[in-house]
């Protein structure tokens, strides 16, 4: 079997943290052809959809965990599987490969669908649910973001629409002299919308990131805010910790599964603060190598392996 991952590129990644990698680790150990390529490698000659990738396999080579096999321009369509695993910024070169990806052929499995990682919005997915997430708004504009921080009790978590990993994600509190700036700075003057939530203090005890697969919650960890942040991203610092999918947590997850899997968005992870969706992840969820150190779970045999059957579905049908 043939996978191809669509990455940021392989030579950057952090092989203690990175999700994608274990992915790979996970396919190689299933003898498939491991593949990767980055956004810039995607392009369609005559309606068929290629990309410049590279066949690896992962051993140290020098001061590299893989060594590339061979180079090849590949049809898509000649492919498995592929996994986009591009992180963010949702910017316009993204959502242009999501239109390129949904020329490939119906015979080729990809994760997530293209279709579903263009209407899926990280911070925007949400609002279709407002019974499980926190009061919420979305505006550009400063004064209808001030009366919101007003109507929820002064205090709010701003971040801006296209951004990962905690940047520029800041609390808003309507007794702080810079929270104009804020608003200034994050909505780029009034050119650029926002999220604005009202400020969940359960947040002390953590953000929870609940790994789901095809709609069905599968794995958790427990990420704490540093006690000088409150921003709970492993790349800002938080610790990570073992925890339970409580019952509202699970009613949630039975409550948005429907329209996940309408979407094509076989591979999410849920941002829960105080049993509350703060962030629906769909196009580089991560997680997977801190559930495996506090539960010994190995995700990415579950994931790889639904591929596998979802690939083997379509070649046969």
């Amino acid at each position: 079997m043939r996978s191809l991952f669509i990455m940021d590129p392989l030579e950057r990644i952090n092989t203690y943290t990175d999700t994608t990698y274990v992915l790979m680790l996970e396919a190689e150990r299933r003898e498939h052809e491991v593949w990767y390529t980055t956004l810039d490698g995607i392009h369609v000659l005559d309606g068929r959809v290629h990309a410049h990738a590279r066949q690896v396999r992962f051993e140290q080579t020098g001061h590299l965990f893989f060594q590339v096999v061979r180079e090849h321009d590949l049809p898509l369509d000649d492919v498995d599987i592929v996994w986009q695993r591009k992180d963010p910024p949702f910017d316009d070169m993204y959502l242009n490969s999501t239109q390129l990806l949904e020329a490939v052929s119906p015979k080729t499995f990809i994760m997530n669908h293209p279709r579903g990682l263009r209407e899926a919005n990280e911070k925007l997915y949400a609002l279709n649910f407002p019974d499980c997430t926190p009061h919420t708004m979305v505006s550009a504009n400063r004064d209808d973001i001030l009366y919101f921080l007003k109507r929820v009790g002064g205090k709010a978590v701003i971040k801006p629409l296209n951004r990962s990993g905690g940047v520029g994600v800041f609390l808003l509190d309507a007794e702080d002299k810079n929270r104009n700036g804020l608003i200034e700075s994050t909505t780029d003057e009034g050119r650029t919308y926002a999220l604005v939530q009202e400020y969940l203090p359960r947040v002390v005890e953590g953000d929870k990131r609940i790994i789901l697969l095809d709609g069905e919650p599968v794995g958790a960890v427990l990420r704490k805010p540093h006690p000088e942040d409150l921003r709970g991203n492993i790349h800002s610092g938080a610790s990570t910790h073992a925890t339970e999918i409580t019952p509202k947590e699970r009613e949630m997850v039975a409550r948005i599964a429907p329209r996940l899997k309408q979407d094509g968005l076989y591979f999410v992870g849920l941002d829960v603060i105080g049993e509350r969706i703060t962030e629906i992840n769909v196009t580089s969820p991560t997680g997977f190598q801190e559930i495996t150190r506090l539960t010994g779970v190995q995700l990415e045999e579950q994931f790889v392996a639904f591929a596998e059957k979802k690939a083997k579905e379509l070649r046969s049908s």
